[in-house]
C-alpha cells in the first residue's frame, strides 16, 4: 500500500494540484487573490509575466477538451513557459506506450510541469508521485472525481460578481453524480464559507447519500432554484456511460432546462453558470446562456487567470524548495 500522499510541502505551499480536497481556506484565498489580479479587465491587452521563464509545461489530454487545455497554453504562455501540446490520438501512447513512459521521456527533456486530463481515476497521483521533487503535477480534470482549476474559477466568478461567499445560496444543477465539476465546486463553495450548497437533479443524476456534505438535495429545478444567488448549470455526461443519462432530451429540457421563466424563481441578482461545453436547448436555454444574467464567458476568462496563479504558485513553491 502506497503511504499518504501529501500536495503540500512542510511548509504548507502546493507541490501538485491534483484536488481541492484538504485545501485550506487561507490558501484558496491566496490563489484567488492572485489570480483576481491577473484577470482579464476590458479594453487592456492581457495579463503577463516571467514566473515561468526557463521552465516547460506539458498538457497531456487523454480527454477531449477546449476551454481548458487552451487556457492552461495560454497560461504557461502568458508567463514565459514553453509548452508541449499532447494528446493520446498523436502521442506514442496510441502506440501502445504507458502513460509513465510517456512522463519520463518528457522529463528527461526537462519538463517542469505536467498538466493531466485523464478518464482514469487515480492517474495523476500516479505521476506526481512518480516525479515529486523533479516536476509537478496539474490536475486538468480526473476522472468524474475532481477539476480543482475549474473550482477555483467558479469560486473567483462568483466572488467578482457577488462580493464574496457569506450568506449565498449556490445551486449546482444537473448530472451532479458525474460530474467533476460539481465535487470541486461543491468543495470549494464550502471551505470558503458559502452559506448554503444546493445539489439539484433528477434522482437517477443525484450523487451517493455520503457524498456532497452538507449539501440540500432537491429533485425538482424549480425548488432548487427558487431564491439562489448562483445558478451553476452542468451537462449531461453521456461520455461516462451508465443508465443516468435520459433518453428523451426534449423531456429532459421540460423538467431541468433553465429557461427565462424558471430563472425568474431564483434572485433577482442571480447569476448563470455553466463549465461548458453547453449543449443548448436541453440543459439550458439559448437566451438564458446568452442573456444579461449569465456570466459564462466570465468564466472562461477567469479561467486563464486561475490557472496563471496556480503555475506561478507551483513555479514559486519549487524554487523556494530548490533554495
Amino acid at each position: 500500500m502506497n503511504p499518504p500522499f501529501s500536495q503540500l510541502d512542510s511548509h504548507g505551499r502546493l507541490r501538485h494540484l491534483i484536488t481541492l480536497d484538504g485545501l485550506g481556506r487561507p490558501l484558496l484565498e491566496e490563489l484567488l487573490n492572485h489570480a483576481d489580479a491577473l484577470a482579464a479587465q476590458p479594453g487592456r491587452p492581457p495579463a503577463r509575466g516571467v514566473a515561468l521563464r526557463g521552465m516547460t509545461v506539458a498538457n497531456l489530454f487523454a480527454e477531449p477538451s477546449t476551454r481548458t487545455r487552451a487556457s492552461f497554453e495560454l497560461a504557461a504562455r502568458r508567463l514565459g513557459a514553453d509548452v508541449v501540446n499532447l494528446d493520446n490520438a498523436l502521442s506514442s501512447r496510441a502506440k501502445g506506450e504507458s502513460l509513465l513512459d510517456t512522463v519520463h521521456t518528457l522529463l528527461s527533456m526537462q519538463v517542469d510541469a505536467f498538466v493531466i486530463r485523464d478518464a482514469e481515476p487515480g492517474v495523476q497521483e500516479r505521476v506526481a508521485r512518480e516525479v515529486d521533487g523533479l516536476a509537478s503535477v496539474v490536475s486538468a480534470g480526473e476522472a468524474h472525481l475532481s477539476h480543482p482549476t475549474q473550482g477555483l474559477l467558479d469560486a473567483l466568478t462568483i466572488r467578482q460578481c457577488l462580493g464574496g461567499f457569506d450568506g449565498l445560496k449556490v445551486a449546482i444543477v444537473g448530472d451532479v453524480a458525474r460530474s467533476r465539476v460539481a465535487r470541486s465546486a461543491h468543495r470549494a463553495l464550502a471551505t470558503l464559507g458559502v452559506t448554503e450548497i444546493r445539489i439539484v437533479a433528477p434522482r437517477a443524476m443525484l450523487p451517493g447519500a455520503a457524498e456532497f456534505p452538507g449539501a440540500r438535495r432537491f429533485e425538482s429545478l424549480d425548488g432548487g432554484i427558487a431564491g439562489a444567488d448562483v445558478v451553476m448549470m452542468l451537462r449531461i455526461q453521456h461520455e461516462r456511460g451508465g443508465d443516468a443519462g435520459p433518453a428523451d432530451l426534449a423531456a429532459y429540457h421540460r423538467d431541468f432546462g433553465l429557461t427565462a421563466a424558471r430563472l425568474a424563481l431564483a434572485s433577482p441578482k442571480a447569476i448563470v453558470m455553466h463549465p461548458g461545453p453547453m449543449n443548448r436547448g436541453v440543459e439550458i436555454a439559448s437566451d438564458v446562456a446568452d442573456g444579461d444574467q449569465s456570466v459564462i464567458l466570465r468564466q472562461v476568462a477567469n479561467g486563464v487567470a486561475v490557472r496563471m496563479a496556480v503555475l506561478a504558485h507551483l513555479a514559486e513553491s519549487r524554487g523556494a524548495g530548490a533554495r
